[in-house]
C-alpha cells in the first residue's frame, strides 16, 4: 500500500477523526488537531512565525500519521536563516507494525521541505525517537527542567508524574502531612536563591502587546546571542496572541524609565494534567533581554507568579545566562529533561557548536510552544 504526503486541508478532517479514533481505542495517547487551521499561528503571507500541517495518506484515503513544521526567522551569529521545529511525527505505527517505519520516512519528508531542522523535548535520553535522531546523526543538545516549588504541600500530593506509583504515593504523602516535605524544599530553594539580585530599582509591568519598545531591545540585545529565534515585535504579538493560546501574560521590565527585557508567564489551573495533576502552574515561557539582564528578568518574573499563588513555576531554557538567573533565583535543576536536536544541516549552520552552545537561546516558546504548562 502506498503512502503520500500532502498539506492538511478541510476535507481530511473527517479522516483525521477516524485516525484519532484509532489512536484512543489503541490506548497510544495521541492524536492529532481536528482543525485543518492552526489554532496557534496560521500560516500569512507575512509572518515571521507561522506552522503547516501535512497528512501521511494511503490508498484508501485514511489517515496514517500526521506532522506539523514551524519555520521560524533565526539569527544565527548574525547571518538570517528559516529554521523551522517540527511536531510529530504521530503515526499508527504505534498500532501496527505495518507502519513501523512512517515516522523515519516522515521524518526525511520534513528534511526536504526544511532543511534546518530541529526539535526540542523528547524527555531525557531514554526517549525512541532521541535514538532514532541519534542513529541519523543529528546533533543532540541537553538542556534542563528548571523548577521551584512555592506550595511544597500542594505540590506533593498533587504532582501526578511523580505520585505514578503506590509506593511513591506513601511517600509523599508522609513527606506532606509530617512537614518535612515543606521544610526540605523551602530549605533547597531558599539555599539556592541565596544570590537572588536586588530588584529595587527596577520596575514591572503588564503590557497588553508588544510594541516598538521590543524592536529597540531586539535590535540592542540580539547580536549578543550566538543563534535565536526572531523575537521582534510583530513576531510575539503572533506567538503570545491577545486572545486565545497560550494566553500569556506580557510583563515589561524597566530600570530608569529605558526597558531592559521582558517575560511572557503564564498561570495556569490545571485539571488532571499527566505530569502536574491538579496542581496552579506557572510557567517562565518566553524571555528577552541582554545576557547581563536575565538574572533580573527572571527574578521578577518569578516574584510576580509567586505573588498570584502559584502552587509551582516550571521553565526550560538553554542559554547558561538564563539558567543561571533561575539558579540565583532558587529555582532546582533537573538535568538532561529535554533535548535540543538538530538535523546535520543545522549543526553545520550553527558549527563550531561548541562555541555556539554558550550564546544558544531557547525558552518554551521555541519549538512547538508552552504545551504541558
Amino acid at each position: 500500500m502506498s503512502i503520500k504526503v500532502v498539506p492538511y486541508t478541510d476535507p481530511c478532517v473527517p479522516a483525521v477523526a477516524a485516525f484519532n479514533r484509532r489512536m484512543f481505542e489503541g490506548n497510544t495517547g495521541w492524536g492529532w488537531y481536528e482543525s485543518a487551521e492552526d489554532n496557534w499561528i496560521p500560516p500569512r503571507d507575512d509572518a515571521t512565525v507561522w506552522r503547516e500541517h501535512y497528512l501521511a495518506i494511503d490508498d484508501e484515503d485514511e489517515v496514517r500519521a500526521a506532522y506539523a513544521l514551524k519555520p521560524q526567522q533565526w539569527y544565527v551569529r548574525g547571518e538570517q536563516l528559516v529554521v523551522a521545529d517540527w511536531q510529530g511525527p504521530v503515526s499508527e505505527g504505534l498500532l501496527s507494525r505495518r507502519y513501523a517505519t512512517l515516522g523515519l520516512r516522515l521524518i526525511r519528508d520534513m528534511l526536504k521541505k526544511q532543511p534546518l531542522l530541529y526539535s526540542w523535548g523528547h524527555g531525557g535520553h531514554e526517549s525512541a525517537m532521541l535514538q532514532l535522531l541519534v542513529s541519523l546523526k543529528w546533533l543532540i543538545h541537553p538542556t534542563p527542567f528548571l523548577l521551584k516549588v512555592r506550595r511544597p504541600h500542594a505540590f506533593l500530593r498533587r504532582n501526578t508524574y511523580l505520585r505514578s506509583s503506590v509506593r511513591n504515593r506513601l511517600a509523599l504523602d508522609a513527606l506532606a502531612w509530617s512537614g518535612a516535605g515543606w521544610l526540605g524544599l523551602k530549605t533547597i530553594h531558599g539555599a539556592l536563591g541565596l544570590r537572588a539580585p536586588q530588584l529595587t530599582d527596577f520596575e514591572i509591568e503588564e503590557m497588553p502587546r508588544f510594541g516598538p519598545w521590543a524592536d529597540e531591545l531586539w535590535a540592542h540585545a540580539h547580536p549578543q546571542y550566538a543563534a535565536l529565534g526572531l523575537r521582534d515585535a510583530r513576531t510575539m504579538n503572533r506567538l503570545v496572541p491577545e486572545q486565545g493560546w497560550p494566553n500569556g501574560i506580557r510583563l515589561r521590565v524597566t530600570l530608569d524609565g529605558q526597558e531592559i527585557g521582558w517575560a511572557v508567564v503564564l498561570d495556569n489551573r490545571l485539571e488532571a494534567d499527566p505530569r502536574f495533576g491538579n496542581l496552579r502552574v506557572g510557567c517562565l515561557a518566553d524571555c528577552f533581554a541582554a545576557p547581563e539582564h536575565a538574572a533580573v528578568i527572571v527574578a521578577l518574573a518569578t516574584r510576580y507568579l509567586e505573588q498570584r499563588g502559584v502552587d509551582m513555576i516550571g521553565t526550560n531554557l538553554s542559554h547558561p545566562a538564563w539558567i543561571g538567573g533561575c539558579l540565583r533565583s532558587g529555582f532546582l535543576a533537573v538535568h538532561d529533561r529535554r533535548s535540543f536536536a538538530a538535523s546535520p544541516e543545522l549543526h553545520n549552520a550553527l558549527g563550531p557548536f561548541d562555541d555556539t552552545r554558550s550564546g544558544l537561546h531557547l525558552t518554551n516558546m521555541d519549538g512547538h510552544g508552552p504545551h504541558g504548562f
